[in-house]
């Protein structure tokens, strides 16, 4: 066995109910009075009512700053900047995915609390100490680990309701990855992403994360549609935020997420989420592991019941696509969590699979 400790992280609080943000300023109170808050435009306007009413009532000064659209180093150091001359104590994120990861990084830099307010369910980034850094034209460019996980995520679900369905179905995506990858991790004997063993806790809600977007995932897109909130919409929320959170960053990651970085080397599938490019991943990984066909025909109906891509076409790509072995070659080379399946996974393999998960998806839709 191992000699390296079990690692386990988490935010320092989770909240997360209908109408939680009316709470906000009590809670941000703990950490500070003086916060940026940066989003993109839906996301400041969705929280800037419950947020000018609790920060009053808190006395709490706040500044807006319109994100720009891209984690990028150029960003992150604007964030910071902002935050340092207007002698911030709180950087707040209020949006997606890619603000989220900024906001982290900009907190970092300026060594002050991180609070993530989603607006949306799309993926697990909101409890993590790690972002996910591009370049300016929206190619990956690499993984930045943080010292510590925000001090506050809350998750109001009406706003989440109120969010594209596709939003919540691109966070099942991602979610339904996490105890896939993370067993593959346990299989290999690969460290979790703190380089510590994976914890039982660990284990028990990367399976919990995987049950509940299985046993609720479809109800929870049709309440999402409705725009109204509902216990199946409730679990799929924590499951998608803290669930696949926690069992990603304390699990571990592999092929899946691998070929979702490595995907961004396709200009043509920019336009898709990163839980969309995550749920064709499994499919590659699964592949890759040998998974029983009853397994992957369950996660393959699954899949194309709430919309998630089961073929590259689904991702507006060709097999035939030149780009292709460029992406397997980027998803196998050195550094790359794909090793965590089988270390040495090549690019040929990768690109291989990649062709069979795409057959057996086309087969399964006919």
């Amino acid at each position: 066995m191992s000699s390296s400790p079990i690692i386990f992280r988490a935010p320092g609080q989770y909240v997360q109910g209908s109408g939680a943000l009316n709470e906000i300023g009590a809670y941000v109170a703990q950490f500070g009075r003086r916060v940026l808050v940066a989003g993109g435009r839906t996301g400041l306007l969705e929280t800037r009512a419950a947020r000018e009413r609790g920060f009053a009532a808190h006395n709490i000064w706040q500044t807006e700053v319109p994100f720009n659209g891209e984690t990028c180093d150029s960003e992150i150091n604007r964030v910071a900047e902002l935050a340092k001359r207007n002698n911030c104590d709180v950087i707040m994120a209020c949006g997606g995915g890619k603000v989220i990861d900024t906001v982290k990084a900009a907190a970092q830099q300026c060594s002050i609390p991180a609070v993530i307010i989603p607006t949306i369910a799309s993926n697990d980034a909101p409890c993590s100490a790690l972002s996910v850094v591009y370049n300016e034209d929206g190619t990956f460019e690499r993984l930045m680990p943080l010292v510590s996980n925000p001090a506050l995520v809350l998750v109001d679900t009406l706003i989440i309701a109120r969010a594209p369905v596709r939003q919540l179905v691109s966070g099942m995506g991602d979610a339904l990855a996490t105890w896939f990858e993370m067993d593959a991790c346990i299989v290999s004997g690969a460290p979790n992403t703190l380089g510590g063993q994976i914890s039982l806790g660990t284990q028990a809600l990367a399976r919990l994360c995987l049950e509940t977007i299985l046993e609720y995932g479809r109800e929870a897109m049709e309440c999402c549609a409705e725009n109204k909130t509902a216990p199946a919409l409730e679990r799929v929320v924590e499951a998608n935020t803290l669930l696949s959170g926690l069992g990603f960053e304390s699990g571990g990651v592999a092929a899946a997420h691998a070929l979702s970085e490595s995907f961004s080397l396709i200009p043509e599938m920019h336009g898709f989420t990163h839980g969309e490019k995550v749920a064709f991943g499994l499919l590659v990984h699964m592949t890759l592991e040998g998974r029983s066909e009853e397994v992957i025909n369950e996660i393959l109906r699954f899949c194309i019941d709430v919309g998630l891509p089961v073929t590259l076409g689904d991702l507006a790509y060709s097999p035939q696509g030149k780009l292709l072995r460029e992406v397997a070659l980027d998803a196998a080379s050195e550094g790359k969590p794909s090793h965590n399946l089988r270390r040495g996974l090549s690019g040929d393999e990768i690109f291989n699979a990649i062709l069979r998960a795409d057959e057996i998806g086309q087969a399964f839709k006919e």
